[in-house]
């Protein structure tokens, strides 16, 4: 069966008083008529244009129907509007909407890439064009923040890996015992400025379902720590780390760098249980007394064998109880230069790098980044940067909605408020009218978006 064998119309005929009918007939429509945000959120970027110079197109310019800006857009704001599939391009490739937000007419101009177009120019980038394009990414971010902000204090950066399921013959897909199942793991980094409530994505690494979890850490911050200094001198910088990142290799590189705070979790081992027994005993003793969880703070100079130097580690003596269970020893560590007390150090510090979680959800059940279902893997390393370029758009809206109902919204909640309208097109020679619904429930907070993009009262 074919879009075309498919029934057009529908009928009830006892849902309502009168029969109801469902008529797919209506031309120069889409329900995706919120999303021209999303064009007006891009120019604050340049995200489009800049990645797409960032690829070398080697076909004949004769044949070339759809430029890689073309491909690159039509992806991007896709994926923005819950399209990742390359498979939903067959079915918006005359949508209106979607052709405006390339800059085509929307009645007359050409129709958008189709499946094949897109799945080919997804496994066309080799390696040295997704480097560039990784660089771009960072810099377009981190240059809209500098342009946003001017002068900042403080820079936090969090590094964090999630599991990327695999289901398929996914190349340097493996199966990986912590996550059990086989998998990728990409690596994102998060950019948080002085106070602000929002951690900004700027880059996103793809990386085989076997890489140890600090893989790429130190050549990623390598990257993006003279970008930063370079946008922003003067800024203190603060890094983040989960426990899978306390490796040589990335303190080392933590500590050789100035001016620089980090505070990095770290398994427990004999040594350190140890140096911890004292406030354990003090923490279970607050804990009979009490019967609820309770935990003390200290800290300890360590070194592992493998380290070259001491460092200090703070220490969250912690006895957990849970109603119905016995109460368990929960000691928790955290490798770090910072000055401050230990309490302050573990949760004004470490635990406030617990939001970058909500932001990775956002990511993976938004934004859906996890559907590399690509055969190769370079193809899917350019989904993971598009989804991420999508992602950085839908973060501009949510910080151009300030003082409205949208201002803390979940990616899911702003597409389904304010780009999935349904619109009418209607254009003339002079301008082009989207009828959009009257009845639209956060038509405030769409119009108080669209000011602050560059629109004005007509």
């Amino acid at each position: 069966m074919t879009p075309h064998t498919i029934p057009q119309t529908v009928l009830f005929p006892d849902l309502a008083d009168r029969p109801l009918v469902a008529a797919f007939d209506r031309g120069q429509a889409s329900s995706d008529g919120g999303a021209v945000l999303l064009k007006a959120a891009e120019r604050a970027y340049g995200l489009v244009r800049g990645l797409a110079g960032c690829l070398a197109d080697r076909r004949d310019p004769g044949k070339v129907r759809h430029t890689s800006e073309d491909l690159i857009g039509q992806r991007i704001f896709g994926i923005a509007c819950g399209h990742p599939d390359g498979n939903d391009a067959d079915e918006l490739a005359e949508d209106p909407i979607h052709k405006l937000l390339l800059g085509r007419d929307p009645a007359a101009g050409a129709r958008l890439g189709s499946q094949p177009t897109i799945s080919r120019f997804e496994n066309r980038a080799g390696r040295g064009a997704l480097f560039r394009m990784a660089r771009e990414l960072a810099a377009s971010v981190i240059e809209r923040h500098r342009r946003r902000l001017g002068r900042v204090r403080r820079i936090t950066v969090d590094l964090d890996p999630t599991d990327d399921p695999t289901h398929g013959g996914q190349q340097l897909s493996f199966f990986n015992g912590h996550y059990g199942g086989w998998c990728y793991l990409p690596l994102l980094a998060f950019l948080t400025f002085d106070g602000e409530p929002d951690q900004y994505l700027c880059a996103a690494v793809l990386r085989p379902g076997n890489a140890a979890a600090s893989n790429g850490a130190a050549g990623l911050l390598r990257r993006l720590l003279p970008m930063l200094r370079a946008a922003f001198p003067g800024a203190r910088f603060l890094v983040r780390l989960d426990g899978g990142f306390a490796t040589p290799e990335v303190l080392d590189f933590l500590d050789a760098e100035p001016g620089l705070h980090y505070a990095v979790a770290m398994a427990g081992n004999a040594v350190l249980k140890r140096r911890a027994e004292s406030a354990m005993e003090e923490a279970r003793a607050r804990s009979d007394a009490s019967g609820r969880t309770e935990h003390v703070y200290t800290d300890a100079r360590y070194a592992a064998r493998t380290w070259g130097r001491e460092r200090r580690v703070v220490i969250k003596a912690e006895v957990v109880r849970l109603e119905g269970r016995e109460p368990r020893d929960n000691p928790r560590f955290v490798v770090t230069n910072l000055p401050q007390s230990p309490r302050f150090v573990y949760e004004k510090v470490y635990c406030a790098r617990g939001d970058v979680e909500n932001r990775i959800k956002e990511l993976l059940d938004g934004l859906q980044i996890d559907r590399t279902s690509c055969k190769h893997f370079l193809a899917n390393q350019l989904r993971v940067l598009l989804t991420a370029a999508a992602y950085a758009l839908m973060q501009e809206l949510r910080l151009r909605a300030a003082r409205t109902a949208c201002a803390r919204s979940q990616v899911t909640w702003l597409r389904s408020r304010l780009l999935k309208l349904g619109a009418h097109v209607v254009g003339s020679v002079r301008r082009i009218v989207l009828h959009l619904p009257r009845a639209t429930p956060h038509l405030q907070a769409w119009r108080r978006i669209a000011m602050a993009l560059g629109a004005r009262a007509g």
